[in-house]
């Protein structure tokens, strides 16, 4: 799907027009440069590389620094790959923050937030074992049993236990364009988005 690069800015809220107040998060988005066409004969499938945020040479790579001064561009500290652009678009060519239009819906992919090694209420939303009462001082969080048999004698894949939590690339679909800043580079997304602030994101409609 078409879209853009962003970063994550923070979160407001507004009041809609019938007087609620709406949470919604801010990002910066874009402008980002088409710093390679790919297409069906040459790479076998159509696609726009978009990049985002400057940085400098001494930061770059020798083979990144020709794919950025073959397209004409800066280099970028960002790239992404984006299918089903409409319409023409040439290497150097800038996709700003108007591509988007209120009350579009988008769907946004990012990274997010590492909550360090968890046990299984936090993590999975476990209910604790048994009660406070009868004894028990230790167990209240605890996972309880985790499936052994005599047969075949051993823990299945993919059993929840505890572990490293968060600081995993979450896409949250169907959220709603509030508003389009576009003096500012800011979109304006009703309700909240996986990651950190500062934290790069991909949106696509």
């Amino acid at each position: 799907m078409p879209g853009l690069i962003g970063k994550k800015v923070g979160m407001t809220s507004v009041f809609s027009a019938d007087g609620k107040n709406v949470p919604c998060t801010v990002i910066e988005v874009g402008p980002c440069v088409v710093t390679q066409v790919k297409t069906t004969e040459k790479d076998g499938y159509e696609a726009l590389q978009l990049g985002f945020e400057d940085k400098k040479d001494k930061h770059t790579t020798k083979p990144m620094a020709g794919h950025f001064k073959k397209a004409g561009v800066s280099p970028k500290r960002h790239l992404a790959e984006f299918k089903g652009f409409e319409g023409e678009y040439n290497l150097g060519d800038a996709i700003t923050v108007e591509f988007f239009a209120e009350n579009d819906y988008v769907d946004i992919a990012g990274t997010s937030k590492g909550k360090g090694y968890q046990g299984v209420v936090k993590r999975h939303g476990f209910g604790g074992v048994g009660q406070s009462t009868h004894g028990q001082h230790n167990r209240l969080r605890a996972p309880g049993s985790i499936g052994a048999c005599s047969y075949p004698a051993k823990v299945f894949k993919g059993m929840r236990m505890a572990g490293q939590t968060g600081n995993k690339r979450v896409t949250v679909q169907n959220l709603q364009v509030l508003k389009v800043i576009a003096e500012h580079n800011l979109l304006m997304i009703k309700g909240s988005i996986p990651g950190s602030k500062g934290s790069i994101v991909i949106i696509e409609k």
